[in-house]
């Protein structure tokens, strides 16, 4: 047995035995809510490492349970459900899903998609912190109120490119691969080019380099990839 506790949040009680069977035979600790507001009850009273969550719920919508959680918590979500359009899946990754699975669904493969999920987020030791910030004080990225300062005046970035940001500065002088950052900011079934993080990377060093030329924050490793420049160590505020 693992120390790992999953959530499994699905109104179809049938479906929710069949995933929890499938987890505890591999030694996860699991809970279940067949309601969205009986998840959030158990999320907040209960050390939950990772969150499958449906859309489709009684009481609280999945949407509503996903912004909730993001609100107090960075735990990992996948998310399991019958929307099936690619505007759906989009629109599930900005909510702060770490991956979306279409119904019908296997569960050894819903069960490969959680310890993919777990594995990144020990691979990169993504950390847990509300602030970061740049080792001159100029640049504070705030994740629990997902704003981003450069000299204590907010810069207006777009989704995709606060979670780029995201993902650099939350593993200081990492160097990150293309393919890396996609994965870890838009989730495993994302269709994007690798090259597309290059024109977010050269928006993002419009918006907060004083010279996007010459950039101190998010530096070019070439043949390799990018890696954040000057960053603290994280903390929490």
């Amino acid at each position: 047995m693992n120390d790992i506790n999953i959530l499994i949040v699905e109104d179809e009680k049938a479906i929710s035995n069949i995933v929890r069977t499938y987890l505890e035979k591999d030694g996860y600790k699991v809970y279940q809510a067949y309601d969205g507001k009986k998840a959030l009850e158990i999320f907040t009273s209960t050390k939950i490492d990772l969150v499958i969550l449906d859309l489709m719920l009684p009481k609280l919508s999945g949407e509503e349970v996903i912004k909730d959680i993001r609100n107090r918590s960075k735990t990992p979500v996948i998310i399991i459900s019958a929307k099936v359009e690619e505007e759906d899946r989009i629109n599930g990754l900005r909510l702060g899903a770490d991956d979306y699975v279409i119904k019908p669904f296997s569960p050894k493969e819903l069960v490969e998609r959680v310890k993919a999920v777990l594995r990144r987020i020990e691979k990169y030791n993504i950390p847990r912190a509300d602030i970061i910030k740049t080792k001159d004080n100029r640049l504070l990225m705030d994740l629990k109120y997902n704003r981003f300062l450069k000299d204590g005046e907010e810069v207006s970035l777009t989704k995709n490119e606060f979670s780029i940001l995201k993902t650099l500065f939350s593993s200081p002088n990492k160097i990150f691969t293309r393919d890396e950052i996609i994965e870890l900011t838009f989730g495993l079934d994302y269709d994007a080019y690798d090259r597309a993080i290059d024109t977010h990377i050269k928006n993002i060093r419009q918006k907060i380099e004083d010279n996007p030329k010459k950039p101190q924050y998010i530096k070019t490793i070439y043949g390799m990839g990018y890696k954040s420049g000057g960053v603290d160590d994280v903390f929490k505020e």
